[in-house]
């Protein structure tokens, strides 16, 4: 079980990383993330965008190397970034649903809570 749901969270991670490839590619997808502030996101924080979808990237990896779905990165901590990881969406779930961008708010908050959901299911399991 914990395989799919580690495929399940990694093909959202994914979605997710794609999204914000858009976002740092110019797409007006700004009201969805960051705040909302800027329908086109500034340069600044494109750069962050490319970021983002790294660091998303970098969270699928870690959870289908934990679910042993992927065993070429049994070098990283994955036990302890599975769990930085979740604690982070934990945090990001609270951070969107305060957002002032009701587009954010309805979108990325149940996105980020059920990665989060996922997430701790995996690691209690």
């Amino acid at each position: 079980m914990d395989v799919i749901l580690a495929i399940g969270v990694s093909i959202l991670f994914v979605i997710i990383s794609i999204f914000q490839l858009f976002l740092a590619l110019g797409f007006p997808l700004g009201d969805y993330a960051m705040g909302g502030f800027y329908r086109v996101l500034p340069l600044p924080m494109r750069v962050v965008s490319v970021a983002n979808a790294l660091i998303l990237l970098v969270m699928a990896v870690t959870f289908l190397t934990y679910t042993n779905v992927l065993t070429g990165f049994a070098f990283l901590p994955v036990h302890l970034l599975a769990w930085l990881f979740t604690l982070f969406l934990a945090i990001n779930t609270l951070a969107n649903f305060a957002s002032k961008s009701a587009k954010e708010k309805k979108v990325m908050t149940p996105l980020s809570g059920l990665a989060f959901i996922l997430c701790l299911a995996i690691l209690l399991m």
